[in-house]
Order: C-alpha cells, then structure tokens, then sequence
C-alpha cells in the first residue's frame, strides 16, 4: 500500500495531514523562518538556507524575501533563476524551471488542487507538476495553475492566469492568459 506522500508525488488523491507530510512542510518552515524573518536580507547564510530549503537548485538561484513553499525538494532550478519579492511556490508536486527565468514580485505556481466535490474536499487533495522553460519571464502577480507547461523564451504578462500550456516564444497575458503573439529574434534584443 502506497504512503500518503507516494500517492502525493504521483499526483493521486492523498491526505495532505499525513504525520510525515506535516513534518517535512514544518521542517520546511523553519527554513523559511530564517531566509524570511531571521536573515530577511540576503546574507551569506542565505545561501545555506537556500541549499537546504531547495537541495535542487544551483548555487545561482537568487530569492528575495519574503519567500513560501510547502516542501522546497520539489523545486528543481536551473541556473539564473530570480524569484522577487512574495513569490509562493505550492510544491506538492514537481515544479521545474529551466534556466535564466526571471519571476518578479507575487509570482505563484501553484502544484496543489482539490476536488470538485465537497465532500471529497474536506479531506482529499491532489496536484498537478508545473513546467517553465528556459530564458522566461514571469510578470509581477502572475498564477501558474497546476499541470500547466510553460515553453522556453516566454513572457508571462503581470496579473496573468495560467491555466493551460503556453508554446515556446509566446508572450501570453490576461485572464485566463491567453496566447496574444509570439515572440521574435528581434523582441529577444529591445
């Protein structure tokens, strides 16, 4: 019989109070205690932290504080990712970002979702991965929703809701966000 965090990591319905998945998300929030209040400017522990909080990510991820996630270890970064200020990650699932992406202030991406049906609700959850590309930017307040890819060299307009795929080289905007032009070598070098 499978634990409540393997049916968690396949996307199953799971029981998100599970004892060893409470632990792991407080574990997870000590560590964003001290990157978020006890060294809320990026200091040299910071880097400890981040190495500890998100052990799949490279030396060159950059998070400005405030910063939240669930579990950090379902966050895996290439390298050159920026993260502003109020970023929320839900990581109940894998969140992949390739590399040089820029998320600015507010940014959420969100792995996590629940039934449709009441009932269920109250005590079922489930989630989806969230893909971004490489060499995409992310606007001030933008949702990635669950299941949702993100193709490389996009732009993500402030305030967008992602709820389906976005192609490569796409500038999407609006809610739900919605594909307005791609994207050339020439938007590549303004």
């Amino acid at each position: 019989m499978k634990t409540e965090k393997e049916k968690m990591l396949a996307g199953e319905y799971y029981i998100a109070n599970d004892p060893q998945l409470l632990q792991e998300r407080t574990d997870c929030k000590k560590l964003l205690k001290q990157l978020n209040v006890d060294e809320f400017v990026v200091s040299e522990n910071t880097d400890q932290i981040l190495r500890k909080l998100i052990p799949n990510a490279p030396a060159s991820l950059y998070i400005e504080p405030p910063f939240h996630c669930d579990y950090g270890y379902n966050i895996t970064c290439g390298e050159n990712v920026y993260f502003n200020v109020n970023c929320v990650v839900l990581d109940v699932m894998p969140v992949k970002i390739g590399n040089n992406v820029f998320c600015a202030p507010a940014v959420q991406i969100y792995t996590a979702s629940h039934p449709l049906n009441a009932e269920h609700r109250r005590s079922k959850e489930n989630a989806e991965a969230v893909t971004i590309g490489n060499d995409c930017w992310i606007g001030g307040g933008a949702v990635i929703c669950p299941g949702v890819t993100i193709g490389n060299g996009c732009v993500i307009g402030a305030g967008a809701v992602v709820t389906k795929d976005i192609p490569d080289n796409s500038l999407a905007v609006g809610n739900p966000a919605r594909v307005i032009r791609k994207l050339n070598e020439d938007d590549r070098l303004a």
